[in-house]
This record gives structure tokens, sequence and C-alpha cells, in this order.
């Protein structure tokens, strides 16, 4: 009998000491945040609730009773016309990297997108060199739709951004039905 997948639920103040951690070790070592310094949370905090605040899903998973990743859904742009498109953002406990947490997280934001009635979904890969992530949100039903190419330095190194998109619900099929 494998392990037990995660408990999902919706992020409360209590879990940002966690987050926090779990982002802070991703600034420092790897290229899916672009931030160079891990910021604290008091402004993890901070972004937490405008995220909220603006009517997006954050989620976090536990497992044993300890949050172990989390994931959100923010707006993709700011402009209106973008109101139905979300752009997503997830980062695990680097040390349960492929426990399927990443996995059970981002099928739960997808769902609670869709329910929201949102229309598609973006999602930016930090560096084309990252195959794992991208592997990953290609099994998630995204599909590869553009390569920015060296617009951020970290590492010592010029790095591209990945774009890939999925759509939710009817997608485009059908005008919005948000308002």
């Amino acid at each position: 009998m494998g392990t037990p997948p995660p408990d999902i639920r919706p992020r409360t103040d209590a879990d940002m000491a966690r987050i926090t951690e779990i982002y802070g070790h991703h600034v420092l070592h790897g290229a899916s945040s672009w931030e160079l310094t891990p910021p604290d949370a008091a402004e993890m905090t901070h972004r937490a609730h405008a995220i909220e605040d603006a009517g997006y899903p954050y989620l976090v998973a536990e497992r044993d009773g300890a949050v172990c990743g989390y994931a959100y859904a923010s707006a993709y742009r700011p402009r209106p016309a973008y109101r139905d498109t979300v752009e997503i953002s997830i980062y695990i406990d680097d040390t349960l990297r492929r426990a399927g947490i990443g996995r059970e997280l981002l099928q739960k934001l997808i769902d609670t997108c869709t329910d929201l009635k949102f229309r598609q979904m973006i999602a930016i890969v930090g560096d084309s060199q990252n195959r794992q992530s991208i592997d990953f949100h290609e099994k998630m039903g995204f599909v590869h739709v553009g390569k920015v190419r060296d617009i951020g330095f970290k590492f010592g190194r010029w790095m591209d951004q990945i774009i890939l998109q999925r759509p939710l619900g009817p997608g485009a099929a059908t005008p919005p039905d948000r308002p």
C-alpha cells in the first residue's frame, strides 16, 4: 500500500511560516522563482491576502498534519480583458518532490478554478532547462505555447521562461460567463 494522498485545503495564516520556508528554499536553490532574496513571513502573508482578496484560490497540501506544498492562482495580467485567465504557482517541499503532492495540488487548483468559471490557466516555468517542471505541466494537460529567451539572470547564467497553457471548462469555445 502506497503513501496516502495529501490533504488539500485552503491556506490559513497559521500555514505561512511553513509556506515561507518552502518558498525560501526555492528562491535560494531553484529556478522556479526568480526572486533573489527570500521574502519574510509578513511579506508572504501580505501576498497571500492580496491573492485571496482578489478572489483567487490559495491551497496547501498537508501530510501528517504538516504543510508539504502549496499552490495558488492569481491574475495573469491586470487588464480587465484577461479576467478569465489565471496564472498558477506551485511549490513543494524539496524533500518530497516526485511524491504525487504536486499532482494532487494542481488537480485541485484546476478543479477549483474551473468551478470559479475561469477559462484559461497559464503556467510560467522559469528556466527552459527545467524539464521536470515542463513535463509535469504537460502531463497535467498544459501545452507549450511560448518561450521567452534570456530574460532572467540567476545562478550566473541567463534563463528562459517557458509558457504553458491549459483550457478550463469550455475554454475558448464560448463567451465567458463570469461578470
